[in-house]
């Protein structure tokens, strides 16, 4: 990617901010500190599910959010591609009204890398959304196009997360996982059951994507500090997100 496409890219700008609780933007916080001390050669990481409404692209949007603002050099993508709802949520849009494309438009030959990425106000935080589901991506996320893409993104972030469709509904995460050097795992409490999660956990093992470890997400305060979930066999970050209607 020449510098010449870097600077023209387009400004993606918010039109409904991301806005935390103080509490929850502490939680988000320690998980983006633990998330640094994994090394360097831990660049492309998944955030991911085993079912839907577990808090995944919640997670996954606030990490990068708080990446960037530290001055990490970071990008998104929203490789959920069957399900987003990023673009509606945030209501995002182009500085300059122009239609936004996605990784979709990308994938399909429909628009160029440049017109898909986008610079965004948080620090040094660049995102490339989805904006149009697709029925069935499978074959996208499988073509030399994406393997592609992957490398190219790489050369340019140290951080490069994902978020993904969960583990537990299609096969996708499996193989987005194969690209990635680990997966955050999100678990609502005492909603998933266990069985669901160590199944999660053995689908990234078979990837070959590892468990870098799990956000117990939307934690009853009143249950104790893991509720239910307070030993998986493996290690794993631990926070209480209280966010509502994620995914």
């Amino acid at each position: 990617m020449t510098e010449q496409g870097k600077q023209a890219w387009n400004t993606i700008e918010f039109g409904k901010t991301p806005t935390l609780p103080y509490s929850v933007e502490e939680a988000v916080n320690r998980l983006r500190i633990n998330v640094s001390f994994l090394g360097s050669d831990v660049r492309k990481i998944m955030v991911i599910s085993s079912e839907p409404n577990e808090g995944k692209s919640f997670v996954a949007i606030n990490l990068w959010n708080q990446m960037a603002e530290a001055g990490e050099k970071v990008i998104l993508i929203d490789a959920d591609m069957r399900n987003s709802t990023m673009y509606d949520k945030y209501q995002l849009k182009h500085s300059d009204g122009s239609e936004i494309k996605g990784l979709s438009h990308y994938l399909s030959g429909n628009a160029e890398l440049e017109e898909v990425l986008g610079h965004t106000i948080y620090g040094q935080g660049d995102l490339l959304p989805n904006t149009e589901n697709i029925v069935n991506p499978s074959m996208m996320l499988e073509s030399a196009k994406f393997s592609e893409l992957m490398d190219e993104i790489t050369k340019n972030y140290r951080y490069v997360f994902i978020d993904s469709p969960p583990l537990g509904i299609v096969s996708d995460g499996e193989r987005l996982g194969s690209f990635c050097d680990g997966a955050i795992l999100c678990v609502r409490s005492a909603m998933t059951p266990k069985a669901v999660v160590k199944n999660s956990v053995r689908q990234l093992e078979r990837s070959g994507c590892p468990l870098l470890g799990i956000v117990l997400n939307r934690v009853s305060e009143s249950k104790g500090k893991y509720g239910k979930y307070g030993k998986y066999g493996y290690g794993g970050y631990y926070g209480g997100y209280y966010g509502t209607g994620d995914k």
